[in-house]
């Protein structure tokens, strides 16, 4: 290597070390889930391959149940369980309400490598947003909302999420592979869906652009009679924050 060359190399290394230690030190919540925003995007606007999903605007409720899963082993990914398994209930809250007041823009649907025959989107779209009665099967507008953005305070949304995701995730509600509080409604409910209705629901769900206002729902809407007895069970919020 010729002398300029080193002295070049040198000078950017310099560079490059002054601008790490100049890096201010904030100690705030933007910081310390730099672990989360390293898989699940800057903010927390979704990974790029559709695996590690969007946290960002999701209601805090929902985000503290499904790090309380992940701690307590309801759900089952070791990556996750080792980054929270040491951590209180406080600070659990603490950042899932960090994620919950970032409202970053969603990017629009990608379509898919096939598209669905359009009998099957419009099947998806029935299941979405007037159920199945006979199967035992409410819409998913009645606990989503009705824009399907989520609900307060733990209800997520369903728009904005690649299908792959959200067929990952009925699967694993049906193999137990993912669950929740006592009443578990969601592994009731899967388990009531046939794949093909749970695939027509996912490719629906999956081709619907986020509204202009994301942010969920106030409240979840009141259950019609016929559901009287779907409940859902969830955690109580830790009484002292960290």
């Amino acid at each position: 290597m010729r002398p300029k060359s080193r002295t070049w190399l040198l000078a950017g290394a310099l560079l490059l070390a002054h601008t790490v230690q100049a890096a201010p030190f904030r100690d705030d919540m933007a910081q310390r889930t730099q672990a989360c925003t390293a898989c699940h995007g800057e903010q927390g606007r979704a990974g790029p391959d559709g695996y590690y999903p969007r946290l960002a605007g999701k209601p805090a409720g929902y985000l503290y149940h499904q790090l309380l899963h992940f701690r307590d082993g309801r759900r089952h990914y070791g990556l996750m369980t080792r980054m929270v398994d040491v951590l209180s209930d406080a600070y659990l809250m603490d950042i899932a309400r960090h994620f919950a007041a970032l409202q970053v823009p969603y990017p629009p649907p990608a379509p898919p490598a096939s598209p669905p025959p359009p009998a099957v989107l419009e099947r998806g779209r029935a299941l979405a947003l007037q159920g199945d009665a006979a199967q035992g099967v409410p819409a998913c507008v009645q606990c989503h909302g009705r824009t399907l953005t989520g609900a307060l305070p733990d209800v997520p949304g369903l728009l904005g999420l690649p299908a792959d995701y959200l067929s990952a995730q009925l699967g694993g509600w049906r193999t137990g592979q993912r669950r929740a509080h006592a009443p578990d409604c969601m592994a009731r409910i899967v388990q009531r869906l046939s794949d093909r209705d749970a695939h027509a629901v996912v490719s629906w769900l999956a081709s619907q652009p986020v509204p202009a206002d994301p942010r969920p729902a106030p409240a979840r809407p009141p259950l019609p009679a016929e559901w009287a007895d779907l409940r859902c069970g969830r955690a109580p919020e830790p009484e002292v924050a960290r």
